[in-house]
């Protein structure tokens, strides 16, 4: 059943020939979450067959624009508005609304043959600033030598994240590459022996998913410690049950906005993701729904 979605507009009268559950949209989405809203728009267009959403996945500053710009009226982000966005909205008597999804995390990867595969918050912080740029000085008894470490791009969620709650004010070495997308990540990790990728967990995390699961077949997801020095009991992998936990330290939500002047297909398709259904297929892609709960089962992995 559709939630109620409420809105304000100073310009009502403008038409358009979109319903609910039916008619043609294009919205922006975060490309860390393409694999989830890839199987939200897939199930939603065929149980409403007269829609089509036309996705462009893109990095989460060119999604806000996007929105702003009123190229899109719909969203997929990891962050709400700032105070300046809305000011922009509410100067055109506009109010948008944002719809929490989800829970996500940040997924560290390396190469296969690397059997360094714990790290803590501190290590990862002298990696993004370069103090750390030997994988000697993490294991000394280890074969592997320069770390390469790579992002998706300059301009995405998944830095964003980083630089605010890892490097806390710090600059990122000069050494940290900036590819383009999650994918491109994983395969310069699986090709490269030194390499470190931080991509968005959904990329790796569903076990349902032909291309996830040929994703970890060709590298493998570390495990994550808070404390001063890793260890298999007090490192997290970011599994359901420690991003609903808390154990999983990067974290990070997932939100709809949506700025329709009144109720249309952004709306309904915002409503499906928040919906029972929609709620489902994201527990189902193995990171935290919004609302439905978790069988609260634990997990690890061998490390």
């Amino acid at each position: 059943m559709f939630i109620t979605l409420l809105y304000s507009c100073n310009n009502s009268s403008e038409k358009y020939t979109d319903t609910p559950i039916s008619g043609n949209i294009s919205i922006a989405v975060d490309e860390t979450f393409q694999p989830i809203a890839d199987s939200e728009i897939k199930v939603f267009e065929g149980l409403y067959n007269s829609t089509s959403i036309k996705a462009n996945y893109c990095s989460e500053k060119q999604a806000f624009d996007y929105l702003l710009k009123d190229s899109v009226r719909l969203i997929i982000v990891s962050r709400k508005l700032n105070q300046s966005e809305h000011k922009l909205f509410e100067d055109k008597k506009f109010f948008p609304k944002e719809v929490k999804i989800a829970t996500d995390a940040i997924a560290l990867i390396v190469n296969n043959e690397n059997k360094d595969t714990l790290i803590t918050i501190e290590e990862l912080k002298d990696i993004l600033t370069g103090k750390i740029t030997n994988w000697k000085q993490k294991l000394s008894s280890t074969k592997l030598d320069k770390i390469q470490l790579v992002f998706d791009n300059q301009s995405s969620s998944t830095v964003r994240l980083i630089l605010d709650s890892v490097c806390r004010g710090a600059k990122l070495s000069v050494e940290v590459k900036a590819l383009d997308k999650n994918k491109e990540v994983i395969d310069f990790v699986s090709q490269n022996h030194n390499a470190i990728g931080i991509i968005g967990v959904s990329w790796v995390s569903n076990s349902s998913d032909s291309t996830s699961l040929s994703f970890l077949d060709r590298i493998k997801v570390m495990s994550v410690s808070v404390d001063k020095k890793a260890t298999i009991e007090n490192s997290y992998q970011p599994f359901q049950y420690y991003l609903s936990n808390g154990k999983y330290p990067l974290l990070r939500n997932v939100f709809v906005i949506i700025s329709e002047p009144r109720i249309g297909l952004a709306s309904g398709f915002t409503s499906f993701l928040a919906s029972d259904k929609g709620q489902r297929i994201i527990k189902k892609s193995g990171i935290l729904p919004a609302t439905v709960p978790l069988n609260m089962v634990k997990m690890r992995s061998d490390l």
